[in-house]
């Protein structure tokens, strides 16, 4: 699916401001470019997620699939992981990541221009505690990203995943993959698994 960046007025591009909620960088604003599918996780949910994740958070590695605006990998960063590494597939938004992991200091962030499914595939080295499984709601990618997320070896046993859908978005995870939370905010459902190797 394409992510072209629509045309957009100055007023409209002056909404798209994050704040990161929480940690070191608690405050900050953060803008993100106008483009197609890129939906920043609310201040709300994202303040439930990390109540959910405070004892996890601290020193985890952690792994955002469709990074976005950043909402999530940035402040996991903020409330203590020891690092993070952010994909996206456009390249103007994977620009203006690194532009804000620089302007924070975020040395112990990575921002890697990449499709999610395909660098699951890639057998990748790295191993993770905690990943953000957070896709355009358009594209109908959550249960083709859990299965290559799920098969790539790149999981810690015990981690923990995040993934947020549309209310109408049905989502059956691996069956590996047991649910902790659960809950509704507006059109928007998210869940948190545990990850074991087996079941």
């Amino acid at each position: 699916m394409s992510r072209r960046a629509p045309a957009t007025s100055p007023s409209r591009q002056g909404r798209n401001k994050l704040r990161i909620i929480g940690g070191k960088w608690r405050g900050r604003k953060l803008d993100f470019p106008s483009v197609e599918g890129l939906r920043p996780t609310g201040d709300r949910i994202r303040e439930t997620l990390f109540n959910w994740l405070a004892a996890a958070t601290p020193g985890a590695h952690c792994l955002d699939l469709f990074a976005g605006s950043g909402a999530l990998g940035l402040e996991s960063l903020s409330r203590g992981a020891a690092s993070a590494l952010l994909l996206d597939r456009d390249p103007q938004v994977v620009a203006r990541l690194r532009e804000h992991c620089k302007t924070l200091q975020a040395e112990n962030a990575r921002v890697e221009l990449a499709d999610a499914i395909k660098w699951l595939a890639s057998a990748p080295a790295e191993r993770f505690d905690l990943v953000f499984i957070d896709p355009p709601f358009q594209a109908e990618l959550i249960s083709q990203t859990a299965d290559a997320l799920n098969a790539s070896n790149c999981l810690r046993e015990e981690a923990l995943i995040y993934v947020e859908v549309d209310q109408h978005q049905h989502f059956a995870p691996p069956a590996n993959w047991s649910a902790i939370r659960e809950k509704r905010a507006g059109q928007v459902s998210f869940f948190l698994f545990r990850y074991r190797k087996s079941v």
